[in-house]
């Protein structure tokens, strides 16, 4: 579901090269970047390349499957039949897009289990978006429109990514979070213009609780992003934190002009000669105090993720032993051959 610019990470030194075989391999990757070419897994690349796309790929992957969670709270509470099944797909939407990127990074030589384990451990991020509470249906509405519209700004680009099977799992993620971006705003509609005062007024405060922390998913600015200039020079990122934010505001403009609700900026407001709105300050202390561990949520959230692995344990045994029975059953039959 989401991506986030993942430049909030310390930025890590470049690997010494070694020896004259690895300065010619360095080259030929360099040059096949310059050319715009994919990178396959079975291709040489950069260690620091390597570190980068699993630290990228698996954050996003953490995003999606953490990203479950204030959604499927709501499932059993939806308003109608319809919603609850709307609700339900998009859910397995988002089971669906983890598996996918944790694949992706399965082929950079990380097991999944690491990233599960750092995952729990804290030592992993996710997209801070997921650590404020839904308290009201309308929260599940706003985070379908602000929420994945933000986070298919971020990731129509990463379609494009150098890293060929990471560029290749987003084509299809992008089109589903297209449904997403596109329920939630149908949800809000629906509320806006036929629901009573009291669903608009719900509407209205959900907007003005996700509207900052929405627009800071596209992470710091560029010029407090230490590892930006490095992924943009890689391909792994195709398009500036600052360059996105502004693009997606303009967009959030003309919708909420639609459903009939007031993004909560006083400076909000449409600059002619940039022909882009000027918007306010954000409040950037609250973003890295919710990545760094102190959001509204950031200790249910995890805590659910670690409960939910060990309360799987036994599926996971159970599936192993399965595999071992069967490749057991395989071998048999050569053998008394």
């Amino acid at each position: 579901m989401y991506t986030q610019a993942m430049d909030s990470m310390p930025t890590e030194a470049k690997p010494t090269l070694r020896s004259a075989e690895e300065l010619q391999l360095q080259q030929r990757f360099d040059a096949r970047i310059d050319d715009g070419q994919f990178i396959e897994a079975k291709d040489w690349m950069p260690e620091h390349y390597r570190k980068t796309l699993v630290r990228q790929i698996s954050q996003h992957a953490h995003s999606e499957i953490v990203g479950m969670l204030p959604e499927g709270n709501w499932i059993s509470r939806a308003p109608t039949l319809k919603r609850k099944a709307i609700l339900l797909a998009k859910v397995q939407d988002e089971a669906g897009h983890g598996l996918y990127l944790y694949s992706a990074a399965e082929t950079l030589g990380t097991s999944r289990d690491e990233m599960f384990e750092a995952l729990h451990s804290g030592r992993a991020k996710y997209s801070s978006i997921f650590n404020y509470p839904t308290l009201t249906w309308a929260d599940i509405g706003t985070v379908g429109w602000l929420v994945d519209g933000a986070a298919i700004m971020n990731q129509v680009p990463i379609c494009r990514c150098s890293y060929a099977p990471y560029a290749r799992a987003m084509v299809r993620i992008c089109r589903e979070e297209s449904f997403h971006q596109r329920q939630g705003f149908d949800a809000l509609l629906t509320m806006m213009r036929g629901g009573t005062e009291a669903q608009k007024a719900m509407v209205q405060d959900a907007v003005n609780r996700w509207w900052w922390p929405s627009i800071m998913m596209f992470g710091p600015p560029d010029d407090q992003s230490p590892n930006s200039e490095q992924s943009m020079r890689w391909g792994i990122k195709r398009v500036s934190n600052d360059t996105l934010r502004q693009k997606f505001i303009d967009a959030a403009v003309d919708q909420a002009k639609v459903l009939g609700v007031t993004l909560p900026d006083p400076d909000l407001k449409w600059n002619e000669q940039r022909q882009s709105h000027d918007f306010g300050a954000i409040d950037w202390s609250e973003f890295f105090s919710v990545v760094g561990g102190d959001g509204p949520c950031n200790r249910e959230r995890l805590a659910a993720r670690v409960k939910a692995w060990e309360d799987g344990a036994w599926v996971r045994d159970a599936a192993s032993a399965h595999a071992q029975k069967q490749a057991a059953k395989a071998v048999a039959p050569r053998q008394a051959a």
